[in-house]
């Protein structure tokens, strides 16, 4: 359950609804094995960079880029584009579970160092 402040959500501790998450991410037209774009709906520069940094550090990646279409429409459009004979949507699906990889082991430090420097005052 996402903790609450104020009505607004703060942080969703990994519940995910695979039926709505599958929805906001789309294959755009002109798609092959090895190029395609993806828009990703509700997301921005935070992802789009961070996957494109990810996606890129694939030898098997040719290409990876990110735009913002519009700033007043919160989607962002992602291109991969691969070297013959590999899947681009294999190629998608590592480096978004590389990007939750590297997400995890920052939340661990983090914690850590909270743990060190606040001692058992702080609740999680």
């Amino acid at each position: 359950m996402p903790e609450q402040v104020e009505d607004e959500v703060i942080v969703d501790r990994g519940e995910i609804n695979e039926a709505t998450d599958r929805d906001r991410i789309r294959v755009l037209a002109g798609a092959t094995d090895t190029a395609a774009s993806f828009q990703f709906d509700g997301e921005d520069h935070t992802l789009g960079n961070a996957l494109r940094y990810v996606i890129m550090k694939n030898p098997d990646v040719e290409f990876c880029g990110y735009s913002i279409p519009h700033p007043s429409e919160n989607k962002m459009n992602l291109r991969i584009q691969t070297y013959d004979g590999v899947n681009v949507y294999k190629v998608l699906e590592k480096g978004l579970n590389d990007l939750m990889d590297i997400c995890d082991v920052v939340e661990e430090k983090f914690i850590a160092a909270r743990d060190e420097h606040f001692g058992d005052t702080m609740q999680t």
